[in-house]
């Protein structure tokens, strides 16, 4: 009989820690996505890919991806075979390190970089609609999945870099990007939303915009609303930062192509 109380009340025990630590985890990981600080309209607009405008975009990089370029006369599927099981979580693995240049790239920056070494072509102009659409495309096979920034030691430094951008003031108005996302998250800038900072659902249609964006677009548009300098745009200050928000949201579910006001 007594040991029998005595097993009860170890089971009771480790329940009791076990869904603590359930509590704790979830207390703790108080992350939201953006499209949690959207408005229904926008988040059903975004969850519907008949409705989502970004699609559009998807449905060009689907396109491109068979399509042979540069003088290889190669296109993408030469190399990569059938996206949706070739390139399945790839765009949750971005900035990645590139060991030839020896310095982080972004998806876009990939991209290019096998168009030139590997199809001999020309790269695609920023935020242009080719390298959108192929960056959305991608995405897509990624939706879903954790975002799962690399490890690597090489990518430390960069990381730190990124996390010092974004926690240093900026500007006229003298802000950092902590002051907003994170301090101020969830309240309103003018008649929009301030999310917290996690890049799960980029590339995105901006109803502003009236087109989809990459997330390098939008951190320069924050960087004019506190009027600082802009980095310009593909440069490594961008890719460290994005690289930063990356490991921030690292574990959180990719959403693109999202849907913003």
């Amino acid at each position: 009989m007594a040991v029998r109380t005595c097993l009860l009340l170890l089971l009771l025990v480790v329940g009791s820690a076990c869904a603590q630590s359930r509590n704790n985890d979830k207390a703790k990981d108080s992350r939201l996505p953006g499209s949690a600080f959207m408005g229904a309209a926008t988040q059903a607009m975004q969850r519907d890919d008949t409705q989502n405008p970004g699609m559009l975009w998807v449905k060009g990089g689907e396109a491109l991806w068979s399509q042979p370029a540069g003088s290889a006369g190669k296109s993408c599927a030469s190399c990569h075979g059938d996206a949706s099981t070739g390139m399945r979580g790839v765009a949750a693995r971005y900035p990645a390190f590139d060991a030839a240049s020896k310095l982080p790239v972004n998806l876009a920056q990939r991209i290019n970089l096998c168009r030139t070494g590997k199809q001999q072509a020309a790269p695609w102009k920023l935020e242009s609609e080719e390298l959108l659409g192929m960056e959305a495309w991608l995405a897509l096979h990624s939706r879903g999945m954790a975002m799962q920034p690399p490890a690597d030691k090489e990518l430390k430094p960069f990381v730190e870099r990124g996390r010092e951008r974004y926690f240093a003031r900026m500007g006229q108005l003298n802000l950092s990007c902590a002051q907003c996302h994170d301090d101020q998250a969830g309240k309103r800038l003018g008649s929009a939303v301030i999310p917290q900072a996690h890049p799960t659902g980029y590339p995105v249609y901006r109803l502003e915009w009236q087109a989809v964006g990459s997330l390098q677009r939008r951190l320069r548009n924050c960087m004019n609303g506190v009027r600082a300098q802009l980095y310009p745009a593909g440069s490594q200050e961008l890719v460290e930062l994005e690289l930063y928000l990356a490991e921030r949201g690292r574990g959180m579910a990719m959403e693109a192509p999202g849907v913003r006001p």
